[in-house]
């Protein structure tokens, strides 16, 4: 069994854009590559879970998010970090596309996607982490057991002042972006851990 650690992508991985319409639109965080790099050489599994309803509000095609998740392994790639798997949910239930106006459990904080992860890979849960600039990375985490580390990218900052005080979905530590809560990660988990400055 590995460890996993579940990113979300929009404000985690990427700016937070609101609607990541068109490729040009993705822009890689500071230190991302670096993060991931990190997973792989700890034994930790990287897998991205993300709400993608863009699609289900016929803002852009399913093909749009598969060709944008390709675009960020492929950059990811080039800096030697690599993405075990993407898992997304296209749904939304008042959307304007039939095919994907469904009430779903694979949109977070519903707990879908990290069941269809755990089908896939045999994850030990006990040492796995959710890291993302929501709220409802938060309860994602709470609903399937592992711990929760909310970042200060995306709408992080703006959740921690206003949503966080008030949720009963508490993060366990809260990191300025993917690369600090990776590291936080590591310091936690792995006692021969050493932060070379990276």
């Amino acid at each position: 069994m590995k460890p996993a650690v579940f990113m979300d992508r929009d404000g985690t991985i990427n700016e937070q854009m609101g609607y990541i319409n068109h490729i040009s639109r993705f822009v890689m965080l500071e230190g991302v590559a670096d993060a991931i790099r990190l997973l792989n050489t700890h034994g930790f599994l990287s897998i991205v879970v993300s709400n993608q309803s863009g699609v289900a509000r016929g803002y852009f095609p399913m093909e749009l998010v598969h060709k944008t998740n390709r675009y960020m392994e492929e950059r990811l790639a080039a800096e030697h970090a690599l993405i075990d798997a993407i898992y997304f949910c296209p749904h939304y239930p008042k959307g304007t596309i039939a095919r994907y106006s469904i009430d779903c459990n694979c949109r977070k904080p519903r707990p879908g996607l990290v069941e269809k992860a755990c089908r896939r890979f045999d994850i030990d849960m006990k040492n796995s982490f959710v890291i993302g600039d929501r709220s409802t990375d938060m309860e994602l985490a709470y609903r399937c057991g592992l711990k929760g580390i909310l970042v200060k990218t995306g709408y992080g900052r703006g959740e921690m002042e206003y949503i966080i005080p008030h949720s009963p979905y508490q993060p366990v530590h809260v990191a300025e972006d993917l690369l600090d809560a990776v590291k936080w990660i590591l310091h936690y988990t792995c006692s021969d851990f050493i932060d070379a400055g990276i």
